[in-house]
């Protein structure tokens, strides 16, 4: 399987939505209630900023990282990540 044209774009969005704290708790914080919506928001979001991103790229960017930050996130929002 090849990569996406817009695969790249998930790590530039990672990096700008990691460096709002405030987005991110956002984000962190609707993943607990609603997972898909919070996919959505970043895919959004991504377009928003003209990082076309899909919700595959965004998963695929999430599940390659390794943080313990980002494993404590994904281990809150499972669901829909």
């Amino acid at each position: 399987m090849t990569a996406s044209p817009s695969s790249g774009h998930a790590a530039e969005l990672y990096l700008r939505i990691s460096s709002d704290p405030e987005l991110t708790q956002s984000l962190f914080r609707q993943a607990l209630q609603d997972p898909s919506g919070a996919l959505g928001r970043i895919v959004a979001i991504g377009a928003s900023q003209g990082l076309t991103v899909s919700a595959e790229d965004v998963r695929d960017h999430i599940a390659s990282l390794n943080d313990s930050e980002t494993k404590r996130w994904l281990l809150k929002a499972r669901g829909g990540l």
